[in-house]
């Protein structure tokens, strides 16, 4: 049994007390903690940053997200580290710490996220709440070894939670069994179809073939079991060959909204920044307009492909991550290489706004490895019903 203080998983400007929801509601019993972007009544919202925090206000409202979820029993037990100002996926914050990864506890916890994850693995709460940009809740979800969920991009009011790349932003959530995610995702998630008769996997090679082989066998593996149980059509390749200029495109329309957003408070404030987040905040700041047009013609194209692609009925099958977590003591340069390579599966659906939910389905060197699903837009109700059906058997 894990505490708090072993896990340093919440901010050090914690909640000072539960807050209780309601009498009754279909998560009465559940316990929850939010990442620290999302504002809750009578609280100051860090985003990973202590100068941010001192020169903030505590919120006069809670989000709607996070009171949705008190309205419906759930009782909110903490706030939880996050990377700063969300420019990572490592769930290194170089102000408060790193949270523990109790399923490789050498290793990440991924981010940024991070503390939303690390908190749920460890069973310090149910289940969390986080946001993903470029992958924060995906990555970390499959290196703590949880079930988490990108939703369609849209379908979650935002409000009350910082912005950083608008176009990209959405909330998404962690839990370590998929009934619980679904249960989640039917209070959240407003009416959609949820029926899985007509679904067929398909299995998108070239993003297979971008994870390291370890990964790859342990995942077709999985698939190979899957199949067994629900029908797998044709192998697709998604981009023929384009993962780079896709991530790029993902790269430099994030940096260019980032200047709109959290670096306009930057600029002006002038923060203590961990390395990493000063030189990309550097970066975004030299992302010129006729890079921005190019990049949006490439999402575009993306979109376009995945449009033809992605037929009623059709899951498209690929890694979550293309390696298991980096361990705590990888070298900055390494850690930007498997930011770029990670990014290159993430921003499939950062770029399109499709939802992908992520599975917990094996491990590699003792650590937990992902397997995700990405539908259609509005389809997240289907996927996590998936899940859950695919969980019965998978575990």
């Amino acid at each position: 049994m894990y505490d708090k203080v072993q896990i340093g998983a919440n901010v050090p400007h914690d909640l000072t007390s539960p807050v209780e929801g309601a009498d009754t509601g279909p998560l009465k019993g559940f316990d929850f903690m939010v990442k620290d972007l999302f504002a809750v009544a009578g609280h100051k919202t860090g985003n990973g940053n202590p100068d941010f925090l001192a020169q903030t206000k505590a919120a006069t409202q809670t989000a709607p997200l996070v009171q949705k979820l008190l309205d419906n029993g759930a009782c909110l037990t903490g706030m939880t580290i996050c990377d700063e100002f969300f420019y990572s996926l490592t769930g290194i914050n170089a102000h408060y710490g790193s949270p523990v990864n109790v399923r490789a506890r050498d290793r990440m916890a991924g981010g940024s996220s991070s503390g939303s994850a690390a908190s749920v693995a460890a069973s310090l709460c149910d289940f969390s709440i986080g946001s993903d940009t470029g992958g924060s809740v995906r990555v970390p979800a499959a290196f703590c070894g949880l079930y988490g969920i990108r939703p369609t991009h849209g379908e979650i009011d935002l409000t009350g939670a910082t912005e950083m790349a608008p176009s990209f932003d959405t909330a998404g959530w962690f839990a370590r069994d998929a009934e619980l995610l679904k249960i989640i995702g039917d209070v959240l998630l407003p009416d959609q179809a949820c029926d899985i008769s007509d679904c067929i996997f398909h299995l998108a090679s070239d993003a297979f073939a971008q994870a390291i082989d370890d990964v790859q066998q342990s995942l077709h593996s999985v698939c190979d079991k899957i199949n067994t149980l629900m029908p797998f059509g044709n192998q697709i390749e998604i981009n023929k060959g384009a993962y780079l200029e896709w991530r790029e495109a993902f790269r430099i329309i994030q940096a260019y909204e980032v200047k709109s957003t959290t670096l306009k408070w930057v600029k002006a404030h002038q923060p203590t920044l961990g390395p990493g987040i000063k030189e990309r905040f550097e970066m975004a700041e030299q992302i010129t307009d006729t890079e921005y047009k190019h990049a949006q013609n490439i999402r575009k194209s993306v979109c376009e492909r995945l449009d033809e692609i992605m037929e009623d009925g059709c899951v498209l099958v690929i890694p979550t991550a293309p390696v298991i977590a980096p361990l705590v003591a990888t070298p900055a340069a390494e850690l930007e290489t498997f930011r770029q390579n990670t990014m290159a599966l993430t921003c499939i659906s950062g770029l399109t706004g499709l939802p992908q939910v992520t599975m917990p389905v094996a491990e590699v060197s003792n650590c937990p490895i992902g397997l995700s699903m990405i539908g259609k837009k509005h389809s997240d109700k289907m996927l996590l019903r998936l899940s859950y059906e695919l969980s019965k058997h998978l575990n």
